[in-house]
């Protein structure tokens, strides 16, 4: 069962909206302020299916490192990517685009699992949840913008 879901209506075309979703660059954009830098793996451009990209970023008073891989790739539908190292107990992301009249509705399905048991989860219920929430709707907003205006052609130069 997903930890929570993020529908986002963006107008523009699914495949310009999965492609923001999967690069690097705009990332960085997007995560500014928790100083995320791409340290390892993919560290530029467009990720693509069975490629990894090491994160360090601060976040919870502390400088944090988190590997993600894309283990399930169908262009301009979804894409899922997965922890393979870091904090938390599981971490898995399905981005999902679906066309629509207006542009394309996109979905953000978390499983998010803390670690250490029944306290764990308890800081999952009382904050990490919303922590992760904010981060991936703010991260979102900065996808729609770019989208939305002409900057989409700074990130997708080719």
């Amino acid at each position: 069962m997903p930890s929570f879901t993020i529908n986002t209506h963006i107008n523009n075309t699914s495949e310009i909206v999965f492609n923001l979703s999967r690069s690097i660059d705009l990332h960085l954009i997007s995560t500014s302020k928790t100083n995320e830098k791409a340290v390892a793996g993919k560290t530029s451009g467009l990720i693509n299916l069975n490629e990894t990209v090491t994160w360090e970023a601060d976040h919870l008073f502390k400088k944090r490192y988190f590997t993600s891989k894309i283990i399930q790739y169908n262009y301009p539908h979804s894409f899922t990517d997965e922890m393979i190292k870091g904090d938390l107990k599981s971490f898995s992301h399905q981005h999902i685009f679906e066309k629509n009249k207006v542009g394309t509705l996109m979905k953000d399905v978390i499983y998010l699992e803390a670690p250490f048991g029944l306290l764990g989860k308890f800081v999952m219920w009382i904050f990490l949840k919303n922590y992760f929430k904010k981060l991936l709707t703010e991260r979102n907003t900065i996808i729609k913008q770019f989208a939305e205006s002409e900057q989409w052609k700074m990130i997708l130069k080719n």
